[in-house]
């Protein structure tokens, strides 16, 4: 599927398995910073949503506004961060250099890469919302 040009029925109709849907306060920013960081790649950013791939999986960013008649935006948090509680793991992604690259992208590193008992480097990375990020790579040797 080309994800700069579908319609929203065709990309709508495309989705299988397990979906991902993150509410943001500014898309184009939760966009670069997911690419930045990351290495995702962001299709159809707009101020209300964005299609954001890593590999296969396939995620959707969208602003409180496309939500306005959803009942999950009444329980969003007045204050910041949304995302506590939540921790999204991105297998196969170089903790060293997404930290590298972090701050930079105005995110916060909770935890630095590091060599974890069970097999992965890991770290900790909170983005402008507070969703937490945690990329891994398995342990070499």
């Amino acid at each position: 599927m080309d994800y700069e040009t579908t319609d929203a029925d065709a990309f709508g109709r495309s989705l299988r398995g397990i979906g991902l849907n993150l509410l943001v306060t500014d898309v184009k920013k939760s966009a670069v910073f997911l690419s930045d960081v990351f290495g995702m790649r962001a299709f159809q950013v707009t101020e209300d949503f964005a299609i954001v791939t890593l590999g296969q999986a396939v995620l959707q960013l969208h602003s409180d506004a496309t939500y306005a008649k959803h009942p999950l935006l009444s329980v969003l948090p007045e204050s910041p961060p949304r995302g506590a509680g939540a921790e999204f793991r991105l297998y196969g992604n170089d903790p060293d250099a997404a930290c590298a690259r972090a701050e930079a992208a105005g995110g916060t590193i909770l935890e630095p890469a590091t060599d974890k008992p069970h097999g992965l480097r890991e770290a900790f990375i909170l983005d402008r919302d507070g969703y937490c990020w945690c990329p891994s790579q398995e342990l070499k040797g």
